[in-house]
This record gives structure tokens, C-alpha cells and sequence, in this order.
């Protein structure tokens, strides 16, 4: 393998998707809030791709991308609100939710 690790947007189906070397590796779910405004509500990583670093290069690409479009953030994604904490994205606005509005918004038929 060359890891050669790709981060796309797909518009169709609200999602940014990782790739590993051609293959698709996770996806990071966005919602559109109006105003400019994008919930980020869950990020998921195939399991034969764990502890490869597909999760922080998939919020890393995302979240740039974001900051380049102008959007504001809302991270409601566990993954995403602790990836925030640790690193700074230049030019990205993040409007924090409240705890409780996270775990309103939860899917829970969906692992965090």
C-alpha cells in the first residue's frame, strides 16, 4: 500500500469521505443549518481502517474546507467536538452547541 489517503466532499450525500489508497476509509455526515451554518452530526471510520489516522486526516480536510467556505460550524459529533479541543482550523467559526442540545440531536441507532 502507498497510503495515499484522499479527503472528497460529496455534495449528493452530505458527507465528506476519506479514502485509503482508492478505497474508502470513513465519512464524516454534515447537515446544512441555513444562514451558512452546517451541523456536523456524526463521523464514522470502517473498522479494517482503525489506527490508520483516517478519522483526524478526514476531520482535518473537512473542517478546512469548511473554514474555506465560510461556514460556520456546529461539531455535534463527539469525534469532531474533541477534535476542535485539540487542534486549531484557521479561519473556522464553531458555534458550540449546548450538552444537551448534542445529545438531543444524537442518532441513537448510530455509534458515536
Amino acid at each position: 500500500m502507498t497510503d495515499d489517503v484522499t479527503v472528497t466532499r460529496n455534495d449528493g450525500a452530505h458527507r465528506y469521505e476519506v479514502h485509503l489508497d482508492g478505497e474508502l476509509g470513513g465519512i464524516l455526515k454534515f447537515r446544512p443549518a441555513g444562514e451558512g451554518r452546517v451541523v456536523l452530526p456524526h463521523t464514522e471510520i470502517d473498522g479494517a481502517f482503525k489506527g490508520k489516522g483516517l478519522g483526524s486526516a478526514l476531520a482535518s480536510e473537512a473542517l478546512s474546507d469548511l473554514a474555506r467556505r465560510g461556514e460556520t460550524v456546529i461539531p455535534t459529533c463527539p469525534f469532531v467536538s474533541h477534535y476542535l479541543r485539540e487542534h486549531d482550523v484557521p479561519g473556522l467559526v464553531i458555534d458550540w452547541p449546548d450538552e444537551a442540545d448534542a445529545a438531543d440531536s444524537a442518532d441513537p441507532s448510530e455509534p458515536a
